[in-house]
């Protein structure tokens, strides 16, 4: 299957400071750049506050090629955004409104740039341990994530090579050449995922009288 792009960057090794840094300082910036974007009303400010995120990914050695790729697929929906924003509100508004929707995503691509897929999946384990007591199950949650992040870019890829597919055979305008091999690659890609796990005992309720 051929590689598609997604939100977000890849996993790139690497031993620079921000790949040092702790997990939880990670997620407290991306948690902060979410935070940030409800209360930056100034477009400059959240321009200068994307210089410094793009900064900090490069420093980290991914390159801007990486970072282009993570960024690339959001930015035809930011700029109809941006264009209905402009009409709306004025072109300030609409400018702060997309930087701060880039600042976000640059900022989850450091933490999944620099952070191993497990060590990223052990801390969300972690960090939901405290809500044990509230009947939250941490693992079966990261284990969802895992599954979220290796499903996303298969039907991604899925719908890739489907659309390439149709064009070579002059069907790229007919939604069924579309549609329907990506809905049948992802239903026998979900159950091939559900066996996988049921045949290791993991993602099944457990019994409460047992």
């Amino acid at each position: 299957m051929s590689s598609s792009g997604f939100l977000f960057a890849n996993y790139v090794p690497g031993s620079s400071v921000v790949h040092r840094a702790p997990l939880s300082l990670k997620f407290v910036l991306v948690l902060g750049c979410g935070m940030a974007s409800f209360l930056i009303a100034d477009w400059t400010v959240a321009a200068g506050m994307l210089a410094l995120m793009c900064g900090l990914f490069l420093l980290s050695g991914a390159g801007p090629a990486r970072l282009l790729r993570a960024v690339r697929p959001v930015l035809p929906v930011l700029a109809a955004i941006g264009l209905f924003q402009w009409w709306q509100l004025g072109g300030p508004t609409a400018a702060r409104i997309v930087l701060n929707v880039l600042i976000c995503i640059v900022a989850a691509s450091i933490l999944t740039a620099t952070t191993p897929v497990q060590a990223l999946l052990d801390g969300v384990a972690s960090l939901g341990r405290p809500f044990r007591r509230f009947g939250a199950d941490p693992e079966r949650f990261a284990l969802t994530i895992a599954i979220m992040l290796r499903s996303i870019p298969f039907i991604a890829g899925a719908y890739s090579d489907v659309r390439d597919s149709a064009r070579a055979r002059g069907l790229e305008r007919n939604p069924r050449a579309l549609v329907l091999p990506v809905f049948i690659t992802t239903v026998a890609f979900a159950r091939q995922t559900g066996e996988a796990l049921a045949a290791r005992g993991l993602g099944e309720a457990e019994d409460p009288e047992a």
